[in-house]
Protein backbone atom coordinates (compact mmCIF):
# COMPACT_ATOMS: atom_id res chain seq x y z
CA UNK A 1 0.00 0.00 0.00
CA UNK A 2 1.13 3.54 -0.71
CA UNK A 3 2.03 5.50 2.38
CA UNK A 4 0.39 8.72 1.18
CA UNK A 5 -1.24 10.44 -1.78
CA UNK A 6 -1.08 14.19 -2.31
CA UNK A 7 -4.44 15.26 -3.75
CA UNK A 8 -4.58 18.64 -5.51
CA UNK A 9 -7.75 20.08 -7.11
CA UNK A 10 -6.80 22.42 -9.95
CA UNK A 11 -8.35 24.90 -12.33
CA UNK A 12 -6.43 27.59 -14.21
CA UNK A 13 -3.63 27.43 -11.68
CA UNK A 14 -0.65 28.06 -13.94
CA UNK A 15 0.54 30.90 -11.69
CA UNK A 16 1.23 28.59 -8.76
CA UNK A 17 1.13 24.93 -9.84
CA UNK A 18 4.82 24.78 -10.82
CA UNK A 19 5.95 26.02 -7.42
CA UNK A 20 3.42 23.78 -5.70
CA UNK A 21 4.59 20.61 -7.45
CA UNK A 22 8.23 21.55 -7.16
CA UNK A 23 7.70 21.88 -3.41
CA UNK A 24 5.89 18.54 -3.20
CA UNK A 25 8.57 16.66 -5.15
CA UNK A 26 11.36 18.22 -3.08
CA UNK A 27 10.12 16.51 0.07
CA UNK A 28 12.38 14.19 1.99
CA UNK A 29 11.11 10.63 2.04
CA UNK A 30 8.95 11.04 -1.07
CA UNK A 31 9.17 7.28 -1.82
CA UNK A 32 5.81 5.65 -1.27
CA UNK A 33 3.95 8.85 -2.09
CA UNK A 34 2.03 9.62 -5.26
CA UNK A 35 0.52 12.87 -6.48
CA UNK A 36 -2.92 13.14 -8.03
CA UNK A 37 -4.40 16.22 -9.70
CA UNK A 38 -8.15 16.53 -10.27
CA UNK A 39 -8.62 19.27 -12.83
CA UNK A 40 -11.99 20.89 -13.48
CA UNK A 41 -11.59 22.41 -16.92
CA UNK A 42 -8.37 24.42 -16.97
CA UNK A 43 -7.99 26.52 -20.08
CA UNK A 44 -4.52 27.80 -19.27
CA UNK A 45 -1.19 25.92 -19.00
CA UNK A 46 -1.98 24.12 -15.72
CA UNK A 47 -2.09 20.61 -17.18
CA UNK A 48 0.87 21.25 -19.47
CA UNK A 49 2.97 22.30 -16.48
CA UNK A 50 1.71 19.41 -14.34
CA UNK A 51 2.61 17.00 -17.14
CA UNK A 52 6.28 17.76 -16.56
CA UNK A 53 6.00 15.87 -13.26
CA UNK A 54 5.12 12.20 -12.61
CA UNK A 55 1.61 13.07 -11.47
CA UNK A 56 -1.64 11.25 -12.11
CA UNK A 57 -4.27 13.48 -13.68
CA UNK A 58 -8.04 13.06 -13.55
CA UNK A 59 -10.30 15.51 -15.34
CA UNK A 60 -13.88 16.49 -14.55
CA UNK A 61 -16.19 18.98 -16.31
CA UNK A 62 -16.12 22.50 -14.83
CA UNK A 63 -19.75 22.30 -13.72
CA UNK A 64 -19.02 19.17 -11.69
CA UNK A 65 -16.55 20.89 -9.37
CA UNK A 66 -17.73 21.02 -5.77
CA UNK A 67 -15.40 21.64 -2.83
CA UNK A 68 -16.49 18.56 -0.88
CA UNK A 69 -17.52 16.22 -3.68
CA UNK A 70 -14.34 16.82 -5.70
CA UNK A 71 -12.13 16.11 -2.69
CA UNK A 72 -14.11 12.97 -1.92
CA UNK A 73 -13.73 11.90 -5.54
CA UNK A 74 -9.97 12.48 -5.40
CA UNK A 75 -9.78 10.34 -2.26
CA UNK A 76 -11.54 7.45 -4.01
CA UNK A 77 -8.76 7.41 -6.60
CA UNK A 78 -6.16 6.60 -3.96
CA UNK A 79 -5.60 3.56 -1.78
CA UNK A 80 -2.91 5.27 0.29
CA UNK A 81 -2.92 5.02 4.05
CA UNK A 82 -2.82 8.81 4.40
CA UNK A 83 -4.60 11.35 2.18
CA UNK A 84 -2.83 14.69 1.84
CA UNK A 85 -5.10 17.53 0.71
CA UNK A 86 -3.30 20.52 -0.79
CA UNK A 87 -4.52 23.59 -2.68
CA UNK A 88 -2.95 24.37 -6.04
CA UNK A 89 -1.63 27.68 -4.71
CA UNK A 90 -0.30 26.32 -1.41
CA UNK A 91 3.49 26.10 -1.67
CA UNK A 92 5.39 23.86 0.78
CA UNK A 93 7.97 26.07 2.42
CA UNK A 94 10.65 23.43 2.98
CA UNK A 95 11.50 19.78 2.38
CA UNK A 96 10.10 18.68 5.76
CA UNK A 97 6.49 19.77 5.14
CA UNK A 98 5.18 16.28 4.37
CA UNK A 99 7.13 14.55 7.14
CA UNK A 100 5.89 17.16 9.61
CA UNK A 101 2.29 16.33 8.75
CA UNK A 102 2.75 12.57 8.81
CA UNK A 103 4.76 12.29 12.02
CA UNK A 104 1.63 13.10 14.03
CA UNK A 105 0.01 9.82 13.01
CA UNK A 106 2.38 7.96 15.33
CA UNK A 107 -0.45 8.59 17.81
CA UNK A 108 -3.08 6.07 16.74
CA UNK A 109 -5.87 8.34 18.03
CA UNK A 110 -5.01 11.15 15.59
CA UNK A 111 -7.45 11.14 12.70
CA UNK A 112 -6.31 14.26 10.87
CA UNK A 113 -3.60 16.91 10.85
CA UNK A 114 -3.50 20.37 9.34
CA UNK A 115 -0.52 22.63 8.88
CA UNK A 116 0.46 26.25 9.12
CA UNK A 117 -0.41 28.76 6.41
CA UNK A 118 1.94 31.69 6.03
CA UNK A 119 0.99 34.87 4.15
CA UNK A 120 2.80 35.74 1.00
CA UNK A 121 5.06 38.77 1.36
CA UNK A 122 2.93 40.96 -0.90
CA UNK A 123 -0.41 40.19 0.74
CA UNK A 124 -2.43 42.73 2.75
CA UNK A 125 -1.82 43.58 6.40
CA UNK A 126 -5.28 42.16 7.20
CA UNK A 127 -4.22 38.74 5.89
CA UNK A 128 -0.92 38.92 7.77
CA UNK A 129 -2.81 39.67 10.96
CA UNK A 130 -5.54 37.08 10.40
CA UNK A 131 -3.21 34.23 9.45
CA UNK A 132 -0.91 35.01 12.37
CA UNK A 133 -3.87 34.70 14.72
CA UNK A 134 -5.23 31.50 13.20
CA UNK A 135 -1.96 29.73 12.40
CA UNK A 136 0.39 30.40 15.25
CA UNK A 137 3.72 28.77 16.17
CA UNK A 138 2.31 26.44 18.85
CA UNK A 139 1.25 22.85 18.14
CA UNK A 140 -2.32 22.08 19.23
CA UNK A 141 -3.92 18.70 19.83
CA UNK A 142 -7.70 18.98 19.59
CA UNK A 143 -9.59 16.42 21.63
CA UNK A 144 -12.66 16.29 23.83
CA UNK A 145 -10.66 17.19 26.95
CA UNK A 146 -9.77 20.67 25.63
CA UNK A 147 -12.94 21.43 23.70
CA UNK A 148 -14.10 24.07 26.17
CA UNK A 149 -10.66 25.67 26.38
CA UNK A 150 -10.34 26.04 22.60
CA UNK A 151 -13.80 27.54 22.17
CA UNK A 152 -14.69 28.48 18.59
CA UNK A 153 -11.29 27.32 17.34
CA UNK A 154 -11.95 23.70 18.34
CA UNK A 155 -13.41 22.76 14.95
CA UNK A 156 -11.07 24.86 12.84
CA UNK A 157 -9.40 22.84 10.09
CA UNK A 158 -8.19 23.62 6.57
CA UNK A 159 -8.13 21.29 3.57
CA UNK A 160 -5.68 23.66 1.86
CA UNK A 161 -2.88 21.93 3.81
CA UNK A 162 -3.97 18.80 5.62
CA UNK A 163 -3.64 15.04 6.05
CA UNK A 164 -6.38 12.56 6.96
CA UNK A 165 -6.15 8.85 7.69
CA UNK A 166 -7.81 7.03 4.85
CA UNK A 167 -10.06 4.96 7.13
CA UNK A 168 -11.10 8.11 9.01
CA UNK A 169 -11.94 9.86 5.74
CA UNK A 170 -13.93 6.79 4.61
CA UNK A 171 -15.98 6.90 7.82
CA UNK A 172 -16.62 10.66 7.78
CA UNK A 173 -16.03 12.11 4.29
CA UNK A 174 -16.33 15.76 3.37
CA UNK A 175 -20.03 16.71 3.75
CA UNK A 176 -21.40 17.20 0.25
CA UNK A 177 -24.43 19.12 1.49
CA UNK A 178 -22.07 22.06 2.17
CA UNK A 179 -21.16 24.21 -0.83
CA UNK A 180 -18.14 25.63 0.96
CA UNK A 181 -16.16 25.24 4.22
CA UNK A 182 -16.21 21.50 3.71
CA UNK A 183 -13.12 21.35 5.92
CA UNK A 184 -15.10 22.70 8.88
CA UNK A 185 -17.71 20.03 8.20
CA UNK A 186 -15.33 17.08 8.11
CA UNK A 187 -13.46 18.37 11.17
CA UNK A 188 -16.69 18.29 13.17
CA UNK A 189 -17.42 14.76 11.99
CA UNK A 190 -13.91 13.57 12.89
CA UNK A 191 -13.83 15.17 16.32
CA UNK A 192 -17.39 14.17 17.19
CA UNK A 193 -16.44 10.58 16.31
CA UNK A 194 -13.76 10.68 19.00
CA UNK A 195 -10.63 11.15 16.90
CA UNK A 196 -8.03 13.82 17.61
CA UNK A 197 -7.08 16.56 15.15
CA UNK A 198 -3.59 18.08 15.37
CA UNK A 199 -2.52 21.53 14.26
CA UNK A 200 1.12 21.12 13.23
CA UNK A 201 2.95 24.47 12.82
CA UNK A 202 6.06 22.81 11.33
CA UNK A 203 4.06 21.75 8.24
CA UNK A 204 4.28 25.17 6.62
CA UNK A 205 2.96 26.37 3.28
CA UNK A 206 2.75 29.80 1.70
CA UNK A 207 -0.93 30.39 1.06
CA UNK A 208 -3.02 33.55 1.27
CA UNK A 209 -5.78 35.34 -0.60
CA UNK A 210 -6.46 39.05 -0.39
CA UNK A 211 -10.03 40.21 0.22
CA UNK A 212 -11.72 43.57 0.02
CA UNK A 213 -13.71 44.83 3.00
CA UNK A 214 -16.96 43.86 1.27
CA UNK A 215 -15.46 40.50 0.31
CA UNK A 216 -14.54 39.79 3.93
CA UNK A 217 -18.02 40.77 5.09
CA UNK A 218 -19.61 38.30 2.65
CA UNK A 219 -17.09 35.54 3.38
CA UNK A 220 -17.71 35.79 7.10
CA UNK A 221 -21.45 35.84 6.50
CA UNK A 222 -21.03 32.37 4.98
CA UNK A 223 -18.82 31.26 7.87
CA UNK A 224 -21.44 32.37 10.38
CA UNK A 225 -24.14 30.54 8.44
CA UNK A 226 -21.99 27.38 8.39
CA UNK A 227 -21.36 27.58 12.14
CA UNK A 228 -25.11 27.72 12.74
CA UNK A 229 -25.89 24.97 10.24
CA UNK A 230 -23.33 22.58 11.74
CA UNK A 231 -24.53 23.28 15.29
CA UNK A 232 -21.19 24.79 16.28
CA UNK A 233 -22.63 28.14 17.37
CA UNK A 234 -23.43 28.03 21.08
CA UNK A 235 -22.70 29.96 24.26
CA UNK A 236 -19.14 28.61 24.49
CA UNK A 237 -18.13 29.45 20.92
CA UNK A 238 -19.93 32.80 21.08
CA UNK A 239 -18.17 33.86 24.28
CA UNK A 240 -14.72 32.78 23.10
CA UNK A 241 -15.12 34.52 19.74
CA UNK A 242 -16.43 37.72 21.32
CA UNK A 243 -13.52 37.77 23.75
CA UNK A 244 -10.88 37.20 21.07
CA UNK A 245 -12.26 39.69 18.55
CA UNK A 246 -12.75 42.37 21.23
CA UNK A 247 -9.17 41.91 22.37
CA UNK A 248 -7.87 42.09 18.80
CA UNK A 249 -9.70 45.33 18.03
CA UNK A 250 -8.59 46.90 21.32
CA UNK A 251 -4.99 46.05 20.50
CA UNK A 252 -5.27 47.79 17.16
CA UNK A 253 -6.79 50.89 18.72
CA UNK A 254 -4.07 50.99 21.34
CA UNK A 255 -1.13 50.09 19.13
CA UNK A 256 1.41 52.93 19.52
CA UNK A 257 3.20 52.33 16.24
CA UNK A 258 1.25 52.10 13.05
CA UNK A 259 2.47 52.86 9.55
CA UNK A 260 -0.23 55.45 9.04
CA UNK A 261 -3.64 56.38 10.35
CA UNK A 262 -5.30 55.29 7.12
CA UNK A 263 -3.84 51.78 7.46
CA UNK A 264 -4.98 51.57 11.05
CA UNK A 265 -8.51 52.65 10.17
CA UNK A 266 -8.59 50.21 7.27
CA UNK A 267 -7.58 47.27 9.47
CA UNK A 268 -10.21 48.09 12.07
CA UNK A 269 -12.82 48.56 9.34
CA UNK A 270 -12.06 45.10 7.98
CA UNK A 271 -12.27 43.54 11.44
CA UNK A 272 -15.64 45.18 12.00
CA UNK A 273 -16.83 43.94 8.59
CA UNK A 274 -15.86 40.37 9.50
CA UNK A 275 -17.64 40.61 12.85
CA UNK A 276 -20.80 42.06 11.32
CA UNK A 277 -20.83 39.53 8.49
CA UNK A 278 -20.40 36.62 10.87
CA UNK A 279 -23.15 37.86 13.20
CA UNK A 280 -25.59 38.24 10.31
CA UNK A 281 -24.65 34.79 9.01
CA UNK A 282 -25.38 33.21 12.37
CA UNK A 283 -28.79 34.91 12.38
CA UNK A 284 -29.54 34.47 8.66
CA UNK A 285 -32.86 32.76 9.40
CA UNK A 286 -34.32 36.18 10.16
CA UNK A 287 -33.36 37.57 6.74
CA UNK A 288 -35.34 37.37 3.48
CA UNK A 289 -33.97 34.90 0.96
CA UNK A 290 -33.18 37.69 -1.52
CA UNK A 291 -31.03 39.44 1.09
CA UNK A 292 -29.20 36.23 2.02
CA UNK A 293 -28.43 35.55 -1.61
CA UNK A 294 -26.98 39.04 -1.94
CA UNK A 295 -24.86 38.74 1.21
CA UNK A 296 -23.40 35.29 0.49
CA UNK A 297 -19.92 35.22 -1.02
CA UNK A 298 -20.23 31.61 -2.20
CA UNK A 299 -23.90 31.57 -3.27
CA UNK A 300 -24.83 29.08 -0.58
CA UNK A 301 -28.50 30.08 -0.82
CA UNK A 302 -28.85 29.65 -4.60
Amino acid sequence: MLMASVLIPTKNGETWIEACLRGVYSQQGIAGVDVLIVDSGSTDRTLQIAGRYPVRIAEIPPNEFHHARTRNFAATLSQAEYLIFLSQDAIPEDSNWLASLLKNFSDSEVGAVYGRQLPRHETTSERHSALSAIYGPTRIVKETANKRQLGFRYYHFSSANAAVRRDVWAATRFPEDLKVFEDLGIAKRILDAGWKIVYEPDARVLHSHDHSTVGLFKRYFDIGYTFRRLGIWNARTRDSMTKEWSSMIKQKFGRPKIHDARGKRGGIRMDMAKSAGFWLGVHERYLPLSVKRFLSAHKVFN
